[in-house]
């Protein structure tokens, strides 16, 4: 909990002296910048003790120079006559205190080159300010503005999606951005019941794609805008047994909090599960240390035996009452749990959080991990929960550069992948909740979108669900008011079929709300064997299409997949 209130309070001293407001700034204003008392009395002490320490922080570098150069115009214009030329890049990304600190430094011979695209935006909760770019003009009145709107990266048809949503931010430089790539294929997008619906479609639309030989893994991406999405995924692609690897992030199963509820589990179901036991000995914290824990160790050496036992012998011949006192305490823990691990896991996990006192010490941002936690168990018992963990944690250390890439949209930018899919397109996510009621903050979740889409490359598919779990509870969501303002003839609505299926099917109106389900004759299930009069035989792989003209997938031996149409196939069941 401490960390957290820290981070907080470290990241508003942080964005007040990105704006250039020090800490007499903020007390002689109270009204202008959310005061609060106690925080300005920290900001107060934290100022006092870099200087008697004759430190500065990260923002004090640029804070204390705009200062000096506004305070000593001699220092000044020393560095007018050193520096005849500026170049900003990422312009549209710098705060009050970098665009002042530039503006000082080219304030006499006006050399100034800013390059940046205001619709990308993105980092307004870093300190970054749109409204640099947009004043830039004003500021520097004999500037020459150079538009570059070619795209190399984009097919036209995924710029003028772009186009369409950016379009809508009221304040903003006109552009019009062109491609010499061809049209393209125009966007994909799938309504899904569940956040598990929608992992499951996108990774095999992945596997779908991939096994067409065109793309490699590496070529994928799956961007979402936040982080507890990238679990769903995970597993998704995990079932499908394709590599991944998650950028920005920390997978789900490699967080703090869920490795440590998972080595609780671990030691209840076998108590001499030695290293899970030193992870949790003092977590929380319990007053059993390095030295006490090197103390047991050295126990259970001499007398081969287990952690747990040596803690166990310690605890009854030790002569430090103390100590006997906190290892007793977590030993009755232990046994207590270990004795109930025959109830239903997610009970057993709820225990565990109130009787080790975990769910109080633990930061609230990651409570929502350890609420997944207990909604993974049901339906499982204490096994196989832990199996699911260790083969995850496991293959989560792999690196290797053909994987897929998971990300965050703010993770995305500046990166291009040919084929990309962007997750959990739906009010409250993107946009974000905190964002609706905050036109400025509504316009940034615009151009989060914006910077998404322009990520791809050839192929761009977007994805929602009608609920999702958020915040400890499952929510019905309707999709995003974004993709409304995408131009009508970019985007195909694909029902749940996997992308590569689509082109074969009639083309559906992206104005259809419902999901569309394809009925599959049963004659041609997947994982039927079939014969061919060409290409002999090979295994269906997948089937759909109205009922009156359906499609298939054919996996030959001969000449790979082949999508058929039924009525002129002459395909024989095997």
């Amino acid at each position: 909990m401490h960390e957290a209130i820290y981070k907080g309070i470290a990241s508003k001293i942080s964005s007040l002296k990105a704006a250039l407001i020090g800490p007499h700034e903020f007390l002689n204003n109270e009204t202008s910048f959310d005061f609060d008392e106690k925080f300005a009395r920290v900001y107060v002490r934290y100022q006092d003790e870099l200087k008697k320490n004759n430190a500065l922080d990260f923002d004090d570098l640029i804070l204390h120079t705009v200062r000096l150069f506004e305070e000593h115009p001699a220092a000044l214009n020393k560095y007018n006559k050193e520096i005849s030329h500026i170049m900003v890049d990422e312009f549209q990304d710098t705060n009050t205190a970098q665009y002042r600190l530039s503006k000082l430094l080219a304030g006499a011979h006006k050399n100034l080159c800013v390059v940046g695209d205001d619709d990308q935006s993105i980092y307004r909760f870093r300190g970054a300010d749109v409204r640099n770019i947009m004043s830039f003009e004003k500021d520097f009145s004999s500037a020459r503005v150079i538009k570059l709107e070619q795209n190399y990266r984009s097919t036209q048809v995924i710029l003028d999606a772009a186009a369409g949503v950016i379009s809508q931010n009221p304040v903003r430089k006109l552009k019009k951005l062109w491609t010499e790539k061809n049209e393209g294929e125009k966007l994909y997008y799938c309504i899904a019941n569940s956040e598990n619906d929608e992992a499951r479609y996108i990774a095999k639309s992945i596997r779908e794609l991939y096994l067409k030989g065109k793309y490699s893994y590496s070529d994928f991406a799956v961007l979402y805008r936040m982080n507890l999405q990238a679990r769903a995924l995970e597993e998704a692609l995990r079932v499908y047994g394709m590599p991944y690897r998650i950028i920005g992030g920390v997978s789900f199963y490699q967080r703090r909090e869920v490795k440590d509820i998972i080595s609780y589990l671990k030691v209840i179901n076998n108590p001499k599960d030695s290293v899970s036991l030193k992870r949790i000995i003092n977590c929380p914290p319990r007053g059993i240390g390095d030295t006490t824990t090197a103390r047991i160790e050295n126990e259970a050496k001499k007398k081969n035996k287990s952690f747990f036992d040596a803690m166990k012998s310690l605890s009854s011949s030790s002569d430090s009452a103390a100590l006997k006192e906190k290892i007793t305490d977590f030993i009755e823990i232990i046994d207590e749990l270990t004795a109930k691990r025959g109830m239903a896991l997610p009970q057993l996990i709820r225990l565990v959080l109130e009787k080790t006192g975990y769910i109080k010490w633990v930061e609230k941002e990651r409570i929502e991990n350890l609420t997944e936690i207990i909604r993974l168990a049901e339906g499982m018992n204490l096994q196989e929960l832990i199996d699911t963990a260790s083969l995850f944690s496991g293959a989560d250390e792999r690196v290797d550069g053909n994987c897929i890439t998971l990300m965050t949209l703010h993770s995305a930018k500046g990166l291009e992948f040919p084929v990309v899919f962007i997750a959990g397109v739906e009010n409250g996510l993107l946009p974000h909740f905190h964002a609706i009621k905050n036109p400025e903050e509504l316009h940034e979740e615009r151009r989060l979108f914006y910077v998404g889409i322009t990520r791809a490359k050839d192929i761009l598919i977007l994805s929602s669900a009608k609920k999702r779990r958020l915040y400890s509870s499952m929510q019905e969501l309707e999709p995003s008011r974004f993709l409304s303002e995408i131009p009508s003839g970019c985007y195909f609505y694909t029902g749940m079929m996997p992308i590569p299926m689509v082109e074969s099917v009639a083309r559906i109106t992206p104005k259809r709300s419902r999901t569309v389900e394809f009925p599959a004759p049963s004659i041609f299930l997947p994982g039927v064997r079939v014969k061919h009069p060409k290409w002999g035989i090979g295994v269906v792989r997948d089937s759909y299409g109205e009922t009156d003209d359906v499609k298939v997938m054919v996996n030959f031996s001969t000449v790979g997949v082949k999508r058929l149409s039924l009525k002129f196939a002459n395909l024989e069941r095997l």
